[in-house]
């Protein structure tokens, strides 16, 4: 697994858990930069899983709206806790991270939707950020 994939499950189950347990992403960020200052072999990912996750926090409402608009009949609240936090994360990746190529966002975040999630989950997290793709990378 590349480093770049660590750091996404590392910002995934980060949004996972400030979304489950309902806290701001700045407690979980802080518990997990202590794990990540005392195991050196999780350090390598930080810098990205922290990049992910802070961006993901900043533009949220965009974000959001994005995945609603897209998620046609869908609503965020409806959708499985780690779909949206998949969703989220791969949205950040293909509207603020143009270094990273529109099919590696959507494989990466169909490979976390696939092992993670529900059997119809890869499928639906592929409509949607294909759709999200074609409207952001225009």
């Amino acid at each position: 697994m590349s480093a770049r994939s660590k750091a996404r499950k590392r910002a995934l189950d980060m949004l996972y858990i400030a979304d489950v347990r309902q806290v701001p992403i700045a407690e979980v960020l802080g518990d997990e930069a202590r794990r990540a200052a005392a195991a050196p072999q999780r350090a390598s990912s930080w810098p990205y899983a922290e990049q992910i996750v802070r961006g993901v926090d900043e533009a949220r409402h965009e974000i959001d709206a994005l995945i609603e608009q897209h998620a046609v009949g869908w609503t965020l609240a409806r959708m499985p806790v780690v779909d949206r936090a998949i969703l989220r994360m791969a949205t950040w990746e293909l509207r603020d991270n143009p270094e990273i190529p529109t099919a590696v966002a959507i494989a990466e975040a169909m490979e976390l939707a696939s092992v993670l999630s529900t059997d119809d989950s890869a499928p639906f997290v592929n409509g949607v950020l294909g759709s999200i793709a074609d409207d952001v990378r225009a």
